[in-house]
């Protein structure tokens, strides 16, 4: 089985607009962190059982690290993507640490150095635990709006919470993520080093690769098109994030919650779907267990 999915980031411009989007959609998010001074970003976590969304905007930049030989800077990435717009900037695959590092230089896909942080988190009972991270960064070149890296939690039982799991539209799981690329099969090399060469699979859709934690998937803009019912991303740069896929356990109840937040896009047997315009840039797709 490929490495599993951790987290995707959901790049927005106004964190507390996000927020309560993702509330009134029936979800539970987490309390605002921030990061370290150089990354000069903000977020809030939404947490599923192993795996979680960062909605992630900007804090105060004015000690953000540039980018430089060996050093990704995760907040100068974020910066220029939102401005150029919002949506699911970053996927983050579950990692080792700096095994990683030397895996994706070997591979020919980053040459960054390992980059660790910690900060304080809050339990329910809101009081306050140590959370650490080591980051390993890969890059591909035929998708330079996309950022990847993989991420090992120091501390991983003061970080997942099975109460901060529990949702009021019944979400239970992250079902996958969609990108899209006008020939899918050119990133085939770069997610088999990236995610693991084990269950790519090819198809006249695309490609993609099952994980623990949810699905990647590359399709072409059109057939994403057909499928979901709402807009791709403009790809004049190369490849993109365009979907998150949930998975619920009541998808009726689920879509009621929806219709109280904002306008269902498409709606087909299985699932519904809410565009870009409606969901800060993203596709999010509700999809039945």
């Amino acid at each position: 089985m490929a490495r599993a999915i951790d987290h995707i980031v959901h790049a927005v411009h106004d964190l507390d607009a996000a927020a309560d989007l993702y509330r009134r959609l029936g979800f539970q998010v987490g309390a605002r962190n921030t990061h370290p001074r150089d990354w000069g970003t903000q977020n809030h976590v939404i947490q599923l059982p192993g795996v979680y969304i960062e909605l992630l905007a900007m804090a105060d930049a004015t000690e953000m690290a540039p980018h430089s030989p060996r050093f990704f800077s995760f907040g100068a990435f974020n910066r220029d993507f939102l401005k150029r717009g919002q949506g699911p900037s970053m996927l983050v695959l579950e990692g080792r640490g700096a095994p990683d590092v030397e895996t994706f230089r070997a591979a020919g896909i980053g040459d960054f150095d390992l980059y660790e942080f910690q900060r304080e988190g809050r339990r329910p009972d809101d009081t306050t635990v140590k959370l650490a991270f080591a980051l390993a960064f890969a890059s591909n070149k035929l998708a330079p709006d996309t950022g990847f890296f993989s991420i090992l939690h120091r501390h991983p039982e003061n970080f997942w919470n099975p109460v901060f799991q529990k949702h009021p539209n019944t979400a239970t799981a992250i079902a996958g993520v969609v990108l899209v690329a006008d020939n899918p099969s050119d990133h085939r090399a770069f997610l088999e080093a990236f995610a693991g060469p084990r269950g790519l699979v090819s198809g006249s859709s695309g490609i993609s690769i099952k994980t623990h934690h949810g699905e990647i998937q590359v399709m072409r803009p059109g057939v994403f098109l057909d499928r979901f019912g709402t807009e791709p991303p403009t790809m004049e740069r190369g490849a993109r994030l365009a979907a998150i896929r949930f998975a619920f356990r009541d998808l009726d109840a689920a879509t009621e919650q929806v219709k109280t937040a904002a306008t269902i896009s498409s709606s087909r047997m299985g699932y519904i779907a809410l565009g870009p315009d409606n969901a800060l840039g993203a596709t999010l797709m509700f999809e039945r267990i």
